[in-house]
């Protein structure tokens, strides 16, 4: 491989920045459009469609004027690398060096550019190879390859059922903090006692003790059938 060729297949952070945004904002839908994109990363409108010009040389998104963009396997399997070194490195200060799970985030930001993967694959073994990182969301294989995890919203529970505590949908830290101070964390076992009809809150049990949850909070909690 020519030296130009490799600079050229090189990401760089901003790229890999844009690449991981893509990544999440298609993952419900299949395309974004760059209006989307420019309010998701913060960034105006004219530097968000030079890049994705760039994107489309680079054959990472199809672009086209006035037209949602989709994010080519190529390109997907690239920004899945960054995701997964963003979720190992969020598992590794949480598992091994005793981080809070609300503590991680802006770390893995800046660690998840190190481009060596020896560096990774480093972690994910002394991890003993996890499939999810402390918010329950599944790490991409080394691959790109993720899994896809069945979890339905606490929101569409019936009372009387118990539930596994599995991931959240969003990772906020203010709802983190929310849920440290109510004292729940990932697999914890949940029953639901009533769920109000005027704005959907939920009374719920666990851990010996009652709380009732908005629907906002009940929204983001991933759950599985006991």
């Amino acid at each position: 491989m020519t030296l130009t060729l490799y600079l050229w297949r090189m990401t760089t952070l901003t790229e890999e920045n844009y690449l991981k945004a893509i990544y999440h904002l298609t993952e419900k839908n299949q395309t974004v459009s760059v209006n989307e994109l420019s309010k998701y990363l913060k960034i105006k409108m004219p530097s968000v469609n030079s890049m994705m010009k760039k994107f489309a040389e680079k054959n990472w998104v199809i672009y086209e004027t006035y037209k949602p963009l989709q994010i080519t396997p190529e390109g997907r399997k690239r920004a899945a690398l960054v995701v997964r070194k963003h979720r190992l490195t969020e598992m590794f200060l949480v598992d091994k060096m005793g981080f809070g799970w609300e503590q991680v985030h802006e770390i893995a930001e800046q660690i998840e550019h190190i481009k060596s993967e020896l560096f990774f694959e480093k972690i994910d073994e002394l991890l003993d190879y996890p499939k999810t990182d402390p918010h329950g969301s599944p790490i991409p294989d080394k691959n790109g390859n993720i899994i896809k995890l069945n979890y339905r919203k606490l929101s569409e529970c019936k009372p009387g059922q118990t539930v596994i505590f599995k991931a959240l949908s969003e990772s906020p830290n203010d709802l983190l903090n929310y849920l440290n101070q109510k004292k729940l964390s990932l697999k914890t076992a949940i029953e639901i006692i009533f769920i109000e009809p005027f704005d959907k809150s939920i009374t719920v049990s666990y851990s010996g003790k009652q709380e009732i949850f908005s629907n906002l909070v009940c929204e983001k909690l991933l759950v599985e059938k006991a």
